[in-house]
């Protein structure tokens, strides 16, 4: 890789880092009425967390397309996750219907959009190159 490709792998891998942290930050800080309200929304909080705390400590150690997919994964998931309960509605919580406005909601979706377009954005970067240090028989 060239310094500059290695600059920019390190600002996105820094931002990515960020941002999953603060995706599981916004859920920590609406874990609590979230388990109160629909306990099984509060346990998929409970993975989506552990989840970003790991693809960022994995991104923390380098530049993986593993790493580069979950977060990406998660973000998505959990922004549709979110557009689907304001929407249509999830199983045994539709008080979420229509409420676009709430402040945690949309850092949510601020932070996941950005995460998923920055692991994006990566994963199309670093695929060819991937692709060049695969072995022969895999490709």
């Amino acid at each position: 890789m060239s310094n500059e490709e290695i600059v920019r792998d390190a600002i996105a891998r820094s931002a990515a880092v960020v941002g999953l942290a603060g995706v599981a930050l916004i859920h920590v800080l609406d874990a609590h009425d979230t388990f109160v309200a629909t306990p099984y929304k509060g346990w998929l909080y409970v993975g989506l967390i552990a989840g970003s705390l790991a693809a960022a400590g994995a991104l923390v150690r380098r530049s993986d397309t593993r790493a580069w997919a979950a977060a990406g994964a998660l973000s998505l998931a959990a922004f549709l996750a979110f557009v689907y309960s304001r929407t249509v509605g999830l199983p045994a919580s539709a008080d979420d219907i229509g409420n676009w406005t709430e402040p945690l909601g949309l850092a949510s979706l601020v932070v996941e959009g950005a995460v998923a377009a920055v692991a994006l954005e990566r994963l199309t970067a670093l695929a060819p190159r991937a692709l060049r240090l695969a072995p022969e028989g895999v490709r």
